[in-house]
């Protein structure tokens, strides 16, 4: 990496600077920051905290925003100019880094120099990743800065890797390595013995099986192993096998002989060629001139909530970072604001408040960043009608051509129009006036604040806010966790009293913001057969989870059929209010379309929403199975048997090894036992976990052989998810990485799974090694 440093801004960079952390238009403080020599690290710290400083990865960074692009610095932008501002927006669910330098120059060196480093980052091969992996760890172990380890640092180092090695052969590894015989490992050294620790023997014992002399994979002998292992296709083994020597092969004298050393072999198998999901679905690969109602779409549940449903913040960086993971359904709840500009937040909770022209300009800012196919606003609106022509007004001159405001030829409509034809429009999804009849159509959401509501009128609760005691329009369960949330007693030791008010008439609705809405008109669902015989395919109703559930329950084989003609959104119960997750798997198992999560929540939950979306481009929508779409056959997830073309597989996995896995407990002394958990999600039938057993002291390498297996009677929705976790016996296990992908993308024979953190986020170079195969059960 010291290649760069002749980048003036990265010298800059190094000698540090003096900036404004920002957190809130009253939390402004100096903190002084720098970037290391191995410039992959940020370093900064308080001017009055004496030693005290922290540090982040450039390589946690995703992007840098300059001027007032968030909502802090805005709040500020009286006191300070935009050339003086940015921010440092970080992956994952982590919060950005608002900064102001003293001057436009320095804030230049800064903007420049990051975006310089994470350029660099993205273009780094696997190799050197690797190497400045090394690189960190060495400069972890080497306490007293010399540049050299003694053996007392390789025994902290080896605790830090997760390794509890016999001090007698971690003391041999150690006098091989020192070829100076200096008693200390210089940079080439630590090199070499980290190859040694690292030496693979499930890899070595693969390549000998293949290997017809015990040195190399000659073209012969690759294509053999491509063609019985890896199941590639028979056609075109041999230039694939010319192609993976080329590619990954670092000896020339191997790539001369046409042949494959150990070395390569390794590099290959850690390569995304050789990863478990198959690179060409990673890719836009399905049919997108298919009706709407034909995929499943990524889509976001309250989406302007950073936290909880009570009292967390609302920004418009939940939509940010919701439509930069693909999401293509986000929900906007709006309310008359003051100075007639309509607000949005959770109604009736104490979360903050936004503008609604602030969620629009960042709709039309973001919307097509990472997916150029449609997005739907879903519209929950308890506005006046002076301030529902405000938002029809902001949505027109505000998104202008994106926003989609009539039929796409112009005539009236048969049937929903495709993805493709789609691309670059935004839908607005709401209440619409019959032309007819001039009626005013109902909807679920709005009604239904939760699934619990016990009256369909409105409620009134005397409530006390601070010393304050006032009257609030909430529903009982409303009420109950406004109230409970901040009480430390239990909810049955305190009485409640409801009033009764006379019921609100039908809200009225605004011709301007009626005319947005096309093709995703709300309307109350009353039954299956009711929609079956009168309602339109533009028409789309939206269920709690347990109404769903319901449904799912009463009539399966109904709910699938009713989403191969319409568009149906479920959400999350009102009940809730941590913002956790229902199991989308379950909906997806009826067709339904718009699946809506908290996405500002990780867990089991996002990882399966994740990981169905990374396929086809992570263009945030997939095409259902062709059994989901029919409109003349039935599918029922119950008995996935009673269908066209059934045919069970059988899915056996042997889980080989895992490398590098991440510490978990932060005590230097703990190292983790690691075990594998296998899991199928998909439809009832297919429902199932298996684990390997636990490895004691061992998240550096740690070897398994065992082998599970799974019969799988719905492949097309089923989706495997990989979990490594730290064993505990006398508490719960901690979470160490996962994977999740669908089953039908899995690439079989011999692959590296590469894990990621609970936020979605890479963790390398932490991966499982394993072996897949699928057949037929007859």
């Amino acid at each position: 990496m010291t290649q760069r440093i002749g980048d003036d801004n990265l010298q800059s960079m190094i000698v540090g600077t003096v900036m404004r952390k920002i957190k809130s238009r009253t939390w402004k403080k100096q903190r002084y920051f720098r970037l290391q020599e191995d410039c992959m690290t940020i370093w900064y710290k308080s001017k009055k905290t004496g030693n005290t400083h922290s540090t982040f990865s450039v390589s946690d960074v995703e992007a840098v925003r300059e001027g007032h692009q968030s909502e802090v610095l805005l709040s500020i932008a009286d006191e300070f100019p935009p050339d003086r501002c940015f921010t440092l927006v970080f992956r994952g669910r982590r919060g950005n880094l608002d900064l102001v330098a003293d001057s436009a120059d320095e804030a230049q060196s800064w903007i420049k120099g990051m975006r310089k480093l994470i350029e660099n980052l993205e273009n780094m091969g696997d190799s050197e990743k690797l190497d400045q992996w090394i690189g960190d760890w060495f400069k972890k172990a080497d306490k007293n800065n010399d540049g050299r380890m003694n053996f007392q640092e390789v025994r902290v180092l080896l605790k830090m890797m997760n390794v509890e090695m016999n001090e007698h052969h971690a003391h041999r590894l150690f006098m091989m390595a020192d070829k100076s015989q200096t008693g200390s490992l210089e940079d080439d050294e630590f090199v070499l013995f980290y190859k040694m620790l690292t030496q693979r023997e499930d890899v070595l014992r693969v390549f000998q099986e293949y290997s017809g002399d015990g040195q190399k994979l000659s073209l012969s002998d690759l294509e053999e192993f491509l063609r019985e292992e890896q199941l590639e296709d028979v056609d075109v083994v041999q230039q694939l096998a010319m192609e993976l020597i080329e590619r990954y092969e670092p000896s020339d004298t191997a790539k001369t002989l046409k042949a494959m050393s150990i070395d390569g072999f390794l590099i290959y198998l850690m390569s995304p060629v050789g990863s478990v999901f198959r690179p060409r679905q990673q890719n836009l690969y399905q049919d997108m001139n298919q009706p709407l109602c034909h995929y499943f779409i990524s889509s976001s549940h309250n989406t302007y909530l950073m936290e909880d449903q009570l009292r967390g913040p609302s920004s418009v960086e939940g939509y940010i970072r919701a439509l930069k993971r693909g999401c293509r359904c986000v929900e906007v709840d709006c309310w008359d604001g003051t100075n007639g500009e309509p607000i949005v937040y959770h109604g009736h909770t104490f979360t903050s408040k936004i503008l609604f022209k602030d969620v629009v300009s960042t709709l039309g800012k973001y919307a097509f960043k990472v997916s150029e196919y449609p997005v739907i606003l879903s519209m929950e609106n308890h506005c006046s009608v002076e301030q529902q022509r405000v938002m029809a007004h902001h949505l027109n001159t505000i998104l202008g051509d994106k926003l989609l405001k009539s039929t796409l030829d112009r005539k009236i409509p048969i049937s929903f129009p495709s993805p493709e034809e789609l691309k670059g429009k935004i839908l607005l999804k709401g209440k619409k006036i019959d032309t007819l009849t001039g009626e005013v159509s109902d909807e679920d959401e709005a009604a239904e604040i939760d699934e619990d509501n016990l009256h369909s009128n409105s409620l009134r609760r005397r409530a006390k806010v601070g010393s304050q005691w006032t009257y609030m329009d909430w529903s009982p369960v409303r009420a109950v966790q406004m109230f409970t949330s901040s009480c430390a007693l239990p909810v049955r030791l305190y009485q409640f009293h409801f009033l009764s008010l006379p019921q609100k008439s039908k809200q009225r609705l605004s011709k301007e913001l009626s005319d947005c809405v096309v093709y995703c008109k709300s309307v109350h669902f009353s039954s299956f057969k009711h929609s079956r015989m009168h309602s339109k395919f533009y028409e789309i109703s939206s269920f709690t989870e347990s109404k769903a559930r319901k449904l799912l329950r009463e009539a399966g084989a109904e709910f699938v059929l009713h989403n191969a003609r319409q568009l149906t959104r479920v959400y999350p119960s009102g009940l809730r209010t941590d913002s956790s997750n229902f199991n989308p798997q379950e909906m997806w198992n009826t067709g339904t379309q718009i699946v809506a999560l908290n996405f500002q929540t990780a867990g089991l939950e996002m990882d399966l929403n994740d990981g169905l979306f990374s396929q086809n481009g992570g263009c945030g929508y997939v095409l259902k199975p062709e059994y989901m779409r029919r409109l003349d056959k039935r599918f029922d997830p119950e008995v996935p048997q009673n269908r066209d073309g059934y045919q069970p597989l059988s899915f056996c996995i042997q889980v080989i090894s895992a490398q590098q896995l991440p510490k978990v407990n932060i005590k230097e002394s703990s190292v983790v036992d690691p075990f594998v958990r296998v899991e199928i999600h998909g439809v009832p039938l297919d429902q199932a976990k298996q684990e390997t057993r636990y490895i004691d002291n061992n998240g550096f390498n740690p070897v398994w052989y065992d082998t599970l297996r799974f019969t799988i009677h719905a492949p097309e929705l089923a989706l495997v998810r990989f979990v490594v976790e730290d064993y505990d016996k006398a508490s719960r296990n901690d979470f160490v990485g996962q994977y999740t992908l669908p089953f039908s993308c899995i690439q079989q024979g011999y692959r590296h799974i590469h894990l990621l953190s609970r936020d979605g986020t890479s963790i390398h170079p932490a991966s499982l090694f394993v072996h897949l195969r699928v057949t037929k059960l007859v």
